[in-house]
């Protein structure tokens, strides 16, 4: 009777924390898609490469969300493909934001660093409540620790770019915002290795499935 009480407990606090890791993916998928729309919007209206590379972070946060959320209820191996998706797609968004550096650098036209400011700073709100929301989870499995590893990345861009802003807004230049964006890239490869790494072990373990 005891062992069965305690299996049921174990089982009951599974549950429980699969609950709660549930409803805080939904909630930072719904704050980075929404500050997605908002960032992008800003980074074209102020021609900011370096804010649309931020923006499209944050969209892809969000589809990674939705990954680990279709992956919280599975297995290792499913875990670790959520976790290698993740990886490929931020490898991804680092391509893309090599090509917006290149067609920043052929116009030459300085950013509206007003507008890089507020909607950095908008960003930064929305990143590093996620990261708080995600601090409890960020050791419990490779799927949440990758999530996890997301939003700290996304803090960092973050400030790179309100440092860009205050650049720009001193030098009237267009390589501040360039540079942030190269380095922005550079923190999505650093991003994508480390999950990655994570993740191609538990591919030889089918048995945790």
């Amino acid at each position: 009777m005891d062992e069965c009480c305690a299996h049921k407990s174990a089982e009951t606090d599974r549950l429980a924390l699969h609950s709660a890791q549930r409803r805080v993916l939904t909630i930072v998928l719904v704050l980075n898609a929404s500050m997605f729309a908002a960032e992008f919007g800003a980074g074209i209206v102020a021609g900011s490469s370096a804010l649309m590379a931020d923006a499209v972070d944050m969209l892809g946060d969000a589809l990674v969300y939705g990954v680990s959320l279709y992956a919280l209820s599975r297995g290792d191996l499913w875990k670790a493909r959520a976790a290698i998706f993740k990886g490929v797609f931020i490898l991804l968004l680092g391509v893309g934001v090599l090509a917006q550096v290149g067609m920043k650098v052929l116009t030459g036209a300085p950013p509206i660093s007003s507008i890089m400011i507020w909607a950095g700073f908008a960003a930064l709100a929305v990143n590093l409540t996620c990261l708080a929301l995600l601090w409890r989870f960020r050791r419990q499995d490779v799927n949440m620790s990758s999530t996890f590893e997301c939003s700290r990345n996304d803090v960092m861009a973050n400030i790179g770019v309100l440092v860009a802003a205050g650049a720009v807004m001193t030098t009237n230049s267009i390589w501040p915002d360039v540079i942030v964006s190269l380095i922005i890239t550079a923190i999505f490869a650093r991003s994508a290795f480390s999950v990655l790494v994570g993740a191609f072990p538990l591919l030889k373990t089918p048995q945790h499935t």
